[in-house]
């Protein structure tokens, strides 16, 4: 269970406190509020959360329903365009609890939800009012004022994407301690694009609501949005099974090299450290995380005599574990997904100097994710404590890394690894079944020695 931070649950309380605020003028004495059109907008977007949240009603649809708020936001936003803000920030509230929640602590996460969806849909129904978007909707015979209904909505469908992508961008500040830079990069970008389409859904919605057609009428609309929904469920269907396949992989390769065990884990965790740094978008950390996560896949095609070997490698055994990243590179070739993650698989151990394997690559041929991975690889390397080795202090390895820049290491992923570790800091682990006892710590081994003073893995 994740314990939420103090400052995370004031700014939880915060953003309650404002949607009530926002909320409360419709509850006082002579409001002008439609309370049939807000009860029936109310009740229809907490009965879209239902299926999610009904374990019977998902199996009966396949259990691929859509999960989440952000489903059925069209009925918010039409919501912002038929009804004053405060009216509108009502709309969201019975959805929000009602909305399935995915990790605990339910009660804080239902309640952030809950107010920010009612934030959201306040701003966006001032927007909207602002620019007279119910005199465009028409009414009843009267035909909409188009084009010029399509401002409002779409100037509540920026402004609802704008307080939601602000909001969020302030809890993962709060909860995970990010700077607010890092917090909100990459949100507006991915959110925009769905919330404009969103908020056209949700006009439609508004001008058959408003028609004499009815509401009836307008349910219409939901169901492409539904359909919409669900193949985007079937998205984060297919991707919880690459999540598994990369465990599978993952696992395999703990179980048969054990003095590694928690290093692919730590080098993909290194690895978007230093993507963040580098400035590199969202949609590419995932596959730099899965180019850290599997850079060792390839050892399950390596002898396990010889990675377990405790002496030196000879010569043969040297060249039989070198060959690991082409080995990891058939293995994954065929998955498309990890997409540039593959040539980093291949290429983790190649130097800036052309002197690394398999293909003596140097300087700006190396793939941009293997000079990632590499520096990431190293570094856990360094910092983690084996059973033939002990943990090197982590300005030690900062210090070593930095030397070998420019020879072994990109200089600039080098820069942005140490500009994260000053930002997030780095836990070293032991990685063997048990901490080595410091009298029976053997030297490195050959293949773990630097060469020529410079730092290296276990191949």
């Amino acid at each position: 269970m994740k314990v939420i931070p103090r400052a995370a649950r004031v700014y939880i309380a915060c953003a309650l406190l404002g949607a009530g605020a926002c909320a409360l003028p419709a509850l006082r004495p002579g409001a002008a509020v439609p309370w049939g059109t807000a009860a029936l907008l109310a009740a229809l977007y907490a009965l879209c959360e239902l299926p999610a949240r009904c374990r019977f009603l998902g199996r009966a649809l396949g259990g691929s329903v859509p999960v989440g708020t952000g489903s059925f936001f069209p009925v918010l936003l039409a919501a912002a365009l038929l009804l004053p803000p405060a009216a509108a920030a009502l709309t969201a509230l019975p959805a929000g609890l009602l909305a399935r929640v995915e990790e605990p602590p339910a009660g804080p996460r239902r309640a952030w939800r809950t107010a920010s969806t009612a934030l959201a849909a306040w701003a966006a129904a001032a927007t909207a009012g602002l620019l007279g978007g119910p005199a465009a909707l028409g009414r009843g015979p009267d035909a909409p004022d188009l084009p010029y209904a399509l401002l409002p909505a779409a100037a509540a469908a920026l402004a609802f994407c704008l307080t939601l992508t602000a909001l969020d961008g302030g809890i993962r500040a709060t909860a995970d301690g990010l700077p607010l830079r890092a917090a909100w990069r990459g949100l507006l970008g991915r959110a925009l694009a769905p919330h404009l389409v969103h908020g056209l859904a949700g006009l439609m919605m508004a001008v058959l609501w408003r028609s004499t057609y009815g509401a009836v009428a307008a349910l219409f609309v939901l169901l492409p949005m539904y359909i919409s929904c669900w193949v985007f469920a079937q998205y984060h269907r297919e991707r919880a099974a690459h999540q598994a396949t990369i465990r599978a992989l993952v696992q395999a390769v703990d179980i048969k090299d054990r003095y590694t065990r928690g290093h692919s884990e730590r080098v993909g965790h290194a690895s978007v450290l230093i993507a963040r740094e580098l400035g590199l978008a969202e949609d590419r950390l995932d596959v730099v995380r899965f180019a850290g996560i599997l850079h060792d896949v390839g050892k399950l095609g390596v002898p396990t005599r010889v990675l377990r070997k405790d002496g030196p490698l000879t010569p043969e055994e040297r060249r039989v574990i070198e060959l690991h990243p082409e080995y990891g590179h058939e293995m994954v070739r065929g998955i498309g997904f990890l997409g540039e993650a593959r040539s980093a698989i291949l290429h983790h151990h190649e130097r800036m100097d052309g002197s690394g394997y398999p293909y003596g690559l140097h300087g700006e041929q190396i793939p941009e994710f293997a000079r990632v991975v590499a520096v990431a690889d190293a570094f856990d390397a360094m910092t983690s404590t084996r059973s033939y080795s002990r943990a090197r202090p982590v300005p030690t390895a900062v210090a070593e890394l930095e030397r070998c820049a420019g020879t072994q290491f990109d200089p600039r992923m080098v820069a942005a690894l140490v500009r994260a570790l000053d930002r997030h800091g780095w836990q070293p682990a032991v990685t063997a079944d048990e901490a080595p006892q410091p009298d029976r710590v053997p030297p490195p081994r050959e293949a773990d020695a630097p060469v020529t003073g410079r730092p290296k893995e276990r191949a």
